[in-house]
C-alpha cells in the first residue's frame, strides 16, 4: 500500500464512522473504498469489521448520556447480539455469500422502510420481550455474515419493539452490533484474510466519525434523521439489487 492510501482510509473511517453512529450504514462509505484500493471482496468485507471495532468504541464513548440507566438491557440484549455474531461469523469463514446476496436487498429496503412507520408511545420489550430477543440475535447473526446496512435493521427493530426516544435506541444500536461484530472481528482476526495494513488508519478514522456520529444524533430531529436513513437505505439496497440481479 502506497503513502497516498492511507489519508484516503482515515478519511473513509471518519466518513464511515460518522454515518455508522448516526444512520447504521458505515459500510455505505468504507466497503467500496476498500474495493477500489484493490481488496477482494471477502478480505474487504473482513477487514472493514475489524476496523469498524474503532467505530464502536468512539460511538459508545459518545452516547454515554443516551445509555445511562440501560445496564440491564445491555447485558441480555447483549448476550443476544454477540451469540449471533458467533454464528454469523462462523457462516462466513466457512461459506462466503453467495446466493445470499440475492436477498440482501430486500432485506434493507423492507428495514428502511420499517424505521419511517409511525412509533407506538408506552409499549416496550416488556410486551415483546422474547420477540426482541430474537431478532437482536438473527440481527448479530446477519451483522456477522454479510452485515450490509445491520444498523438499520437492528434501530428499525428498536423503534418498533421499544418506547425508546431515537437518541436511546440509537445508541443501543450501535452498542449492539458493536458486540456482536466485535466477536466476529475476533474470529477474522484469528482465522480470516485481515489487511492490517489498512486496518489501523481505517480504524483510527471509525474511532473519531464514530465519536462525532452521537453529537449529531443529539443535534437533529428524530424525524429528518429517520428519513435521512430510509432513503440510504433504500439507495444501498437499489444498488445491492442491481448488481445481484444484473
Amino acid at each position: 500500500m502506497t503513502w497516498w492510501m492511507y489519508p484516503i482510509l482515515l478519511a473513509a473511517g471518519i466518513g464511515g464512522g460518522l454515518v455508522g453512529a448516526a444512520a447504521g450504514v458505515a459500510s455505505l462509505v468504507s466497503y467500496p473504498v476498500l474495493l477500489a484500493l484493490g481488496l477482494p471482496p471477502v478480505t474487504a468485507n473482513v477487514t472493514n469489521s475489524v476496523a469498524l471495532v474503532g467505530g464502536t468504541a468512539g460511538a459508545v464513548a459518545g452516547s454515554r448520556a443516551e445509555l445511562a440507566g440501560q445496564s440491564g438491557r445491555i447485558r441480555w440484549l447483549g448476550v443476544a447480539a454477540v451469540l449471533g455474531g458467533v454464528v454469523g461469523s462462523g457462516l462466513l469463514l466457512l461459506a462466503p455469500a453467495g446466493s445470499f446476496e440475492l436477498v440482501v436487498p430486500w432485506l434493507i429496503a423492507l428495514a428502511s422502510a420499517a424505521v419511517l412507520l409511525p412509533r407506538r408511545p408506552g409499549e416496550g420489550e416488556r410486551r415483546d420481550g422474547w420477540l426482541l430477543t430474537g431478532g437482536v440475535a438473527l440481527i448479530g447473526m446477519y451483522g456477522g455474515y454479510f452485515g450490509a446496512a445491520a444498523g438499520i435493521m437492528m434501530l428499525a427493530l428498536l423503534l418498533a419493539l421499544t418506547s425508546d426516544s431515537f437518541a436511546r435506541g440509537n445508541a443501543m444500536k450501535n452498542t449492539l452490533l458493536g458486540a456482536a461484530n466485535a466477536v466476529a472481528a475476533l474470529a477474522y482476526a484469528l482465522f480470516g484474510p485481515v489487511d492490517w495494513i489498512t486496518v489501523v488508519p481505517l480504524g483510527i478514522g471509525f474511532l473519531v466519525g464514530g465519536r462525532i456520529g452521537p453529537a449529531v444524533v443529539r443535534r437533529t430531529r428524530p424525524e429528518v434523521l429517520r428519513v435521512i436513513i430510509a432513503l440510504m437505505g433504500l439507495g444501498l439496497a437499489a444498488n445491492l439489487a442491481w448488481h445481484a440481479y444484473r
